[in-house]
């Protein structure tokens, strides 16, 4: 049924745009991005999206933009908004896909509980935690940790430009501050903030110092007056950067480490996982990990699957149903990050 419903919106779209019927075509498009939705196709209705209101602005077309049975014109709001969010996405992510400590995952599934019985919470007038901060070194987790959020809640995220956001007119901050927020809470969306610092970074404008004090005051408004059902997901790698009275601001600041030995074995061992190839023996993977010390997880996996490529070349077509990773070629190339 699925597919027969989205062959008809497919059929219209091809017959009306060879028969260049502009406003009939864009109508079947956001018919099929409202039946993508519908159909858990999020990531199509997102793409879709993206592809309307991108060939509207080339065409210089603002025309009927038709969602169900309402109609409207785009607005130049919502192409400014388009360059303050780097992507909108939906995550597949799951716990199952984080590696870290036993800690990090408990506050990480608490803060879920809360969000999946926000009414139980409500219904005894407590507050919902809808502010989480991830700090920590480079290459730790702390996207991944988002995406996971995303994934588990199963709610669209809103990834925020903060290059575009920061303006160097601090007034322009507060105003594209203010937008990101608002469309965030109508839409019901995660925001996520990567190197959060940059909004800490404010402090260093060599700028009128009261119209500084005004934008980390809207900052602090919009942190206050968030709706509970709304979700804003913070990282950084300099947590000492960021405004003390934002810190506040935030239920929960869980810290992404280096990886144990213990962790970085579960790190080898998702990344090997319903793959062919293998360490050869127990030996080779305890030399392995003792290399590893120090370095983060995103250094390790990206140091492994080159190992596997590179060990496939060698091995050539000589592979059947598995095959060994050259350590060797892993141990050098840790070495060298080192």
């Amino acid at each position: 049924m699925v597919v027969m419903s989205q062959t008809k919106y497919l059929k219209d779209i091809a017959r009306y745009g060879l028969e260049n019927e502009q406003e009939k075509l864009i109508e079947s498009l956001n018919e099929l991005i409202e039946f993508s939705k519908k159909s858990r196709r999020v990531n199509l209705a997102l793409q879709l999206q993206s592809i309307l209101k991108e060939g509207l602005r080339e065409t210089n077309v603002h025309q009927l933009n038709v969602v169900g049975s309402k109609k409207y014109l785009l607005k130049e709001e919502d192409r400014l908004l388009d360059e303050l969010i780097i992507e909108k996405i939906t995550s597949d992510y799951t716990f199952s896909n984080l590696v870290c400590t036993n800690e990090v995952l408990n506050e990480l599934q608490l803060f879920t509980k809360e969000h999946s019985t926000i009414e139980l919470l409500q219904k005894y007038s407590l507050p919902i935690s809808n502010k989480i901060l991830f700090y920590g070194p480079s290459g730790c987790g702390k996207t991944l940790a988002s995406y996971v959020l995303a994934g588990e809640l199963e709610r669209m995220m809103f990834v925020v430009n903060l290059g575009a956001v920061v303006s160097s007119k601090l007034g322009e901050t507060s105003k594209n501050l203010m937008k990101i927020f608002k469309r965030a809470a109508s839409e019901d969306c995660i925001i996520f903030f990567d190197e959060f610092d940059s909004l800490g970074k404010l402090r260093d404008y060599s700028q009128d110092h009261g119209e500084m004090k005004r934008v980390v005051n809207t900052i602090l408004q919009l942190f206050d007056y968030l709706p509970q059902r709304t979700i804003l997901i913070a990282a950084t790698n300099q947590i000492d950067m960021i405004d003390k009275a934002l810190l506040r601001r935030f239920e929960f600041k869980i810290s992404l480490d280096l990886p144990d030995e213990i962790l970085i074995k579960q790190i080898i061992d998702i990344t090997l996982k319903k793959t062919p190839f293998k360490i050869k023996n127990k030996k080779d993977l305890s030399k392995i990990i003792e290399l590893c010390s120090g370095l983060s997880y995103f250094i390790i996996q990206k140091t492994l699957i080159t190992a596997i490529k590179r060990s496939l070349f060698e091995f050539g077509d000589r592979i059947t149903q598995s095959f060994f990773i050259d350590t060797k070629i892993w141990e050098d190339l840790i070495i060298k990050e080192k």
